[in-house]
């Protein structure tokens, strides 16, 4: 337990969950979080991650509190050493078929199956529990509260911000790169004058009332 709060520069994120799981006899305690809930377009990507006993990251915390800079610094060196991590990944089609929340699990699940040591515990940012068979809890401000599950929350942040950038040359004129597929003015405003494209979430306010129908 001595490293409990080593690595927490804000005094909220420690590794308190994970070292609690360990004492009740799990060995693997994989943070879960995603990025991508809130846009109108593009997907929901989550990230697992599994942190080693003992690690080198100063500054881990929820990717929020974060500066883009500070996240592409920690990238990186979360993925070099985690003891495992995984990426899921949940298109807009996919949104639109089973929803945000169901999408979120699914991408979440995914980034779990993607572990390269399956975790026999997980700490999930948020209130709804993953359909896996694994013991698991949610913790509500995750990312706040627990270094793995922040840890995951800059993968998923990270990568989704990729896939943003990479969309934006696929369709120019949306501003993807700039907003991400969050519903600011500007893509508001070229949405409303192009139209949505294979990006957008399509039951979503913002982008529903711009589908042609049929």
């Amino acid at each position: 337990m001595k490293n409990l709060e080593l690595f927490a520069n804000d005094g909220l994120s420690t590794l308190y969950f994970e070292h609690s799981a360990k004492e009740r006899g799990f060995r693997a305690v994989a943070g879960i979080d995603e990025a991508g809930r809130g846009p109108l377009a593009g997907p929901v990507v989550a990230a697992a991650v599994i942190l080693p006993d003992r690690f080198e990251l100063p500054g881990l915390t929820d990717s929020k509190k974060l500066t883009e800079k500070k996240r592409l610094q920690l990238f990186p060196e979360i993925c070099r050493q985690a003891s495992s991590y995984g990426l899921g990944v949940a298109s807009a089609a996919e949104i639109d078929h089973i929803n945000i929340l169901q999408a979120t699990l699914l991408a979440m699940s995914r980034a779990v199956s993607r572990l390269s040591l399956p975790p026999d515990h997980l700490l999930i940012d948020g209130i709804t529990p993953l359909p896996l068979d694994i013991s698991q809890q949610t913790l509500k401000k995750g990312d706040s509260r627990s270094l793995s599950v922040a840890a995951a929350s800059i993968l998923a942040k990270v990568v989704r911000d990729r896939i943003m950038v990479s969309f934006d040359h696929q369709h120019p004129g949306y501003g993807f790169s700039r907003h991400k597929g969050y519903g600011t003015r500007l893509h508001c405003q070229a949405i409303s004058m192009l139209g949505p494209c294979t990006q957008h979430r399509k039951t979503f306010a913002g982008v529903r009332e711009f589908v042609s129908p049929g």
